[in-house]
């Protein structure tokens, strides 16, 4: 063991070492400046430029009032230039900078289907979209005031293919995300980099506001290669908004179910220095009042959130960069437990009493140190705790995770089109419960170690081949942990290593530089590897518990048509699964419902399109569809039993054979409108009181219509109105969970710059 570290230290001290040995001498070049206009030949004000060379963004400018831009002190070389704005688009354009000179470029957008973007979760560093060689959907801001999404998950369940979302009834009840047929706890979420799962890689999507948000990206298949566990399935990385101009904002809108939402915030800069804050209450009386099948009355649905965000940075002199995030966030909500669907007639009434509480905090700190004009270093330092308190029938308890997470990468341009970056990755995480006991029923904690070694290599030999390669080593270490004298034996010490690679291609057939009709073709592989949860951990009788681990392959085609106003993507994917963790039930000896085990192989493969079109006129249309074949492939049940209900060749759980969305807008200057449609096929789901125990059944299809607009009476005031559920449609995202019926919200959006 002690030679493997040694060789691996020295593989990642030879790459560094490398980076910095090649790196060529610092000449700068006196920058390059130009303007940007719109179809029209107008000034295309606050559009993002992108100055990159084949294999990493360089610098970003912001366009002024009469479209012009400027960017200074950069290295001689070939760029790419490239425009970010909401609809537009345009090849880039090649400029080459040589010392002492001053480039001049004049770009005239186009109306394009998708835009450009920054991404920064589908690599080491800022790549342009249209770089990006994984599958990879990114959402604005300007789509989400739009479409009006309340949060996070509104977004991801209607607008990127290939992911379920499922939440148990309305606002805040548990919102859970299913990636490519993956389980809830394989996506790996991001919030300005931050990694914000709990202990094990759950997530709630529920409590995830909006007001903040510059962008989300979500990349979908396995990330381990970066990210290491929680990222087998996929990245959701929140970007909030940091600096530009000066600016406030904020939202007022009430509407059916006692909801009212209320959301302020702003951002900029001043000199050295840039800012953003967002604070965000929401509160509901959810579904009380109504009546249930069984005749009571539902008086404890009641949810409630409070958000606060802050994040600053300071930009040196010399490339320094210092930055730091706040987030703190509390909510509350009823659980009156499921109410709807009881095929197995388990139903033992509402729930009156049983309450939820829970308090998180983000606080990080990172700093990027530029070396010469070709390395960047940074260090990053993160703590996240969550605080959960619940009261029950049956008395109160407690839980709590810490996660203090350490991150140290270096990026080095080793020569025109080759980057490589190599980092070090230490986490330290602590769960604790009054449900995880000893013998004496002393709460214990459990308590893991993660330090990972990482290297990334991106090779651009033309600008239509992409190729990137990357490993990732993780040493798991579990501390021991008592038995707990019902079941759990005794956990010893326990280290597991895991190696998971990644290799991704992305080529331009028909490259944007020659045609609007671009072709582009995307493969990736990899592997992954999640270790048990908190839960999971503390509800086993299997001394054994094996880690999770997936094998991945996927390849894309995007084909844009109609001079780019017109985008096709079609991607079809294939997973392999070894030991899924999963409750099982008592047709095992000494197991009760709330025992963990793996189920031994399973797979999931599939297909995801996408077709976005827009015009000229403001007209905007986005198609998704998702098939998706999960089958359970064989189970290690010593006595053939199949385990939690399951049998070979079954589905996985709440993942829907047929999946699909349709969104229609319409935007002028002075208002909007918008109507969308999901869609969802059947899924099999569990019995809603006793889990797997009490037998697993069949969830029907359904299909859900919102619309809604909004109009603008000044520069800084819009009126905004929603309906959703239009047609007041009973369905049940989550089996005994009815979701909200019709409902209508409207609001008041204010915006100064």
């Amino acid at each position: 063991m002690l030679c493997h570290r040694a060789v691996i230290r020295l593989c990642v001290i030879s790459t560094l070492s490398a980076g910095v040995l090649l790196a060529p001498a610092i000449v700068f070049a006196a920058g390059l400046e130009g303007t940007v206009v719109d179809p029209n030949g107008l000034a295309a004000a606050g559009a993002t430029v992108l100055v990159s060379d084949r294999s990493v963004i360089r610098a970003t400018a912001l366009t002024d009032g009469q479209g012009r831009f400027e960017v200074s002190d950069l290295p001689t070389g070939r760029y790419e230039v490239r425009v970010v704005l909401d609809g537009f688009g345009a090849a880039p354009v090649i400029v080459d900078l040589t010392a002492d000179s001053v480039g001049s470029v004049s770009i005239r957008l186009q109306v394009r289907a998708v835009s450009e973007s920054i991404v920064v979760t589908a690599a080491a560093r800022e790549l342009p979209r249209s770089r990006v060689t994984d599958s990879v959907t990114v959402v604005t801001s300007d789509d989400i005031a739009a479409r009006q999404f309340e949060t996070v998950a509104d977004v991801l369940r209607l607008v990127v293919p290939g992911l379920g979302v499922t939440a148990t009834g309305g606002r805040g009840g548990l919102t859970q995300l299913y990636a490519r047929g993956g389980e809830s706890d394989f996506s790996l979420v991001l919030i300005d980099g931050v990694r914000v799962n709990g202990f094990g890689g759950s997530y709630d999507f529920a409590h995830l506001p909006v007001g903040d948000i510059e962008r989300i990206e979500v990349v979908r298949g396995p990330q381990s290669a970066v990210y290491g566990s929680d990222a087998i399935g996929s990245v959701v990385q929140i970007i909030t908004r940091q600096g530009g101009p000066a600016r406030a904002g904020g939202v007022i809108e009430g509407g059916s179910f006692g909801t009212s939402r209320v959301s302020v915030n702003t951002s900029g800069s001043a000199n050295a220095l840039s800012w953003g804050a967002a604070f965000e209450q929401l509160d509901t009386n959810g579904q009380n009042g109504t009546t249930t099948p069984s005749g009571e009355l539902l008086s404890n649905d009641d949810y409630r959130r409070r958000d606060l965000s802050l994040n600053g940075q300071w930009n040196g002199t010399e490339g320094t960069a210092i930055r730091s995030t706040f987030r703190y966030g509390t909510n509350e909500r009823g659980f009156p437990g499921a109410w709807g669907s009881d095929p197995g007639g388990t139903y033992s009434g509402v729930d009156t009493v049983s309450r939820g509480t829970n308090d998180n905090q983000v606080i990080s700190v990172g700093v990027t140190q530029r070396l010469g004009s070709s390395v960047d270093q940074r260090v990053d330092i993160s703590h996240t705790k969550t605080d959960s308190l619940f009261n029950s029938p049956f008395g109160e308890s407690t839980s709590s995770s810490r996660r203090l997470t350490v991150r140290a990468r270096t990026d080095a341009t080793l020569r025109p089109g080759i980057v490589a970056t190599a980092g070090l990755d230490l986490q330290r995480e602590e769960a604790r419960s009054a449900f995880i006991t000893d013998s004496s029923f002393t709460e214990i904690p459990i308590e893991r170690r993660i330090f990972a070694y990482f290297g990334e290599l991106r090779f651009d030999p033309t600008p239509r081949l992409s190729v990137t390669g990357g490993v990732r080593v993780d040493h798991i270490r579990l501390n021991a942990l008592a038995g707990d004298g019902f079941g759990r034996p005794t956990f010893n010490d326990q280290t597991e290593v895991s190696a998971n690679p990644k290799v991704s291609l992305g080529w331009y057939v028909r490259p944007p530089e020659v045609t609007d009709d671009w072709t582009r073709l995307r493969v990736s592989a990899g592997t992954g590897i999640r270790p048990p949860g908190a839960f999971e951990i503390a509800f086993t009788d299997n001394p054994a518990l094996k880690p999770e681990r997936t094998r991945s392959f996927d390849v894309g085609l995007d084909q844009a048509l109609a001079s780019g106003r017109v985008v096709v993507e079609a991607t079809a994917f294939f997973n392999r699964y070894d030991d899924l963790i999963v409750s099982v039930g008592q047709s095992f000896q000494d197991a009760s419902q709330f025992r963990t085990d793996n189920l031994d192989n399973s797979r999931a493969r599939g297909l995801e399109l996408a077709v976005t079109a827009r015009t000229a006129q403001g007209f905007e249309a986005r198609v998704t569809y998702t098939w998706l074949d999960t089958e359970v492939l064989a189970l290690d049940a010593a006595d053939g039993q199949a385990k939690a209900g399951f049998a070979v060749g079954d589905p996985l759980l709440r993942r829907p054979r047929h999946q699909g969305s349709l969104e229609l807008s319409f935007t002028q200057s002075r208002f909007s409108v918008f109507t969308s449609l999901g869609a969802r096929g059947r899924t099999l789901d569990i019995d809603p009181t006793f889990g797997t125990f009490g037998g697993l059944f069949d969830n029907p299809s359904y299909a859900v219509v919102d619309i809604g607009g909004s109009l603008r009476a000044t520069t800084a005031l819009e009126f905004t109105a929603r309906i959703q559920n239009l047609l007041d449609n009973d369905y049940e995202e989550a089996f005994g969970f009815p979701a909200l019926g019709r409902s209508f919200i409207a609001g008041i959006r204010v915006a100064t710059r």
